[in-house]
């Protein structure tokens, strides 16, 4: 089972497109297969191929090379909506972390 990052514990862990783009934005090194991004995820690959279009036409992915018949795919990060979405990431990130270390505070 796929932990629940901070990302997807503020924008709601049920909406399979967010759990895409959580999984590509905590692997941005890296490029995958739709069956790893599937399993990485926690989607199926049913579930996956259903809204692939979506971050095909909105640009979110991008292909980056083929592995035998398999084609890789990773984060576009040169798309302004991803550029966002990392922000938020980010922001959403400090956030805790900050929250974290005054708890900590308060606790000595």
């Amino acid at each position: 089972m796929v932990e629940k990052t901070l990302f997807l514990k503020f924008l709601g862990r049920d909406n399979p497109i967010i759990k895409v783009i959580d999984f590509l934005i905590d692997n941005e090194a890296f490029d995958y297969s739709k069956t790893d991004i599937a399993r990485g995820a926690g989607i199926s690959r049913t579930t996956l191929l259903k809204i692939w279009k979506t971050l095909e036409d909105l640009g979110i992915v991008v292909e980056t090379r083929r592995v035998g018949r398999a084609k890789m795919y990773k984060l576009n990060k040169k798309n302004p909506i991803v550029r966002k979405l990392i922000e938020l990431d980010n922001a959403i990130s400090e956030y805790y972390a900050k929250k974290f270390t005054e708890a900590i505070k308060v606790e000595r």
